[in-house]
């Protein structure tokens, strides 16, 4: 079956296509380095970050200026096929929600609802629209990013059992697909040190299986760290960007076909890295993938998401708008998955897709993302 999907959003200067699109049926799982649906038909997810629920407000952002259905339309027209939704441990156990104006469209359906309600509301919409959900453990409190899966007044257990209800509510959910563990690792975070206390690796061993054992048909997204992996060859890399030690020590899943590795990748906008003051950049990025985390894919390990990358600039001028032009070549040399950060343009050092009018479309950025962009559909 073939679908046509045209993503104009009525703005000119956007690169606007007609999607010739492959329906996929559930549940996916994976096949070597690639993503693949029932059909054994390759899935790539083009997708953004909307973030919000991991914060004090409880929501996804924006909805203070636009009706959440209209939001969803917008990222599927542009013709993204994918959201990973972030949320807080604290968020999913609160009854309170804010930064919503009730009066705007069908936000009015949100009015008394809690935040896992609210949630609810997102996710049957994106099905409707045709949207697939990544769930992202981001925070465990409302206020900070964790360097461990525990902390911040909750327990490794707390965010187990986080997982575990998240599993049976959307177990007959088909447009959500999978976990992601836990965002960004980092700090005294480990990588293959069987240190209990540290080693990420171990952790997600243990969350990713407890989730299959209830729900065999998710994806299990699992991050890096940052440092603290036995033999890595880089000196640093981004918070959740390491999966140097995938090679010696990989996650062992009861489901092996449900493991998704996921770095994050960043460009001097967010924090100027030694790497981008090398004589050899912008070459010297590719050798950083490839140890860093696209050998996995290179050997047929398993799929690679791009959980985050993005910035405020895309030129050919500024350093990071060369290193966003490289990393988005590089994305689609390889055929990647990705969640670009973010849809929202109130991430102080990135920006977003949308303007701060959160309506219109920053054109030069949503122009280079069309390179990747490919139209999907599935079947209920």
């Amino acid at each position: 079956m073939t679908i046509v999907l045209v993503t104009p959003w009525l703005l000119k200067g956007i690169n606007t296509t007609t999607y010739a699109t492959t329906t996929i049926q559930f549940p996916l799982s994976t096949q070597g380095a690639k993503i693949v649906d029932a059909k054994g038909n390759q899935v790539l997810l083009r997708g953004v970050n909307w973030f919000g629920m991991e914060t004090e407000l409880h929501a996804p952002h924006g909805l203070w200026r636009r009706d959440y259905r209209e939001m969803l339309a917008q990222i599927k027209s542009l013709g993204y096929n994918t959201i990973r939704l972030p949320y807080s441990v604290q968020s999913l156990r609160s009854l309170e929600v804010s930064g919503i104006d009730y009066k705007l469209g069908a936000n009015q359906e949100l009015q008394g609802k809690t935040p896992l309600e609210v949630m609810d509301y997102i996710i049957q919409e994106a099905q409707h629209q045709g949207l697939l959900i990544v769930l992202d453990s981001h925070r465990l409190n409302d206020k900070r990013i964790p360097e461990l899966w525990y902390g911040d007044g909750f327990t490794e257990q707390d965010w187990i059992d986080t997982w575990l209800m998240l599993a049976i509510r959307y177990q007959n959910q088909d447009n959500v697909i999978g976990a992601d563990l836990k965002n960004e690792p980092h700090g005294r975070a480990s990588w293959g040190t069987n240190d209990l206390a540290t080693d990420w690796r171990l952790a997600a061993e243990r969350a990713g299986n407890a989730i299959l054992a209830l729900n065999p048909h998710w994806l299990i997204i699992v991050e890096g760290v940052e440092n603290n992996v036995p033999g890595q060859r880089l000196s640093g890399h981004w918070q959740g960007g390491n999966l140097e030690g995938v090679r010696r020590y990989p996650v062992r899943l009861s489901h092996s076909d449900k493991l998704i590795y996921s770095p994050h990748e960043y460009g001097p906008g967010v924090y100027n890295q030694p790497w981008f003051a090398e004589r050899t950049f912008p070459y010297n990025l590719y050798h950083r993938w490839e140890i860093g985390f696209h050998y996995i894919a290179g050997q047929n390990i398993a799929p690679v998401l791009v959980g985050e990358f993005g910035g405020r600039y895309v030129d050919t001028i500024s350093k990071e708008g060369i290193w966003q032009q490289q990393f988005i070549n590089y994305i689609q040399k390889h055929n990647l998955s990705f969640t670009y950060w973010s849809w929202n343009p109130n991430s102080d050092d990135t920006g977003g897709i949308l303007q701060d009018d959160w309506q219109s479309v920053n054109v030069p950025k949503h122009n280079l993302l069309s390179r990747l962009l490919e139209g999907i559909s599935f079947t209920h």
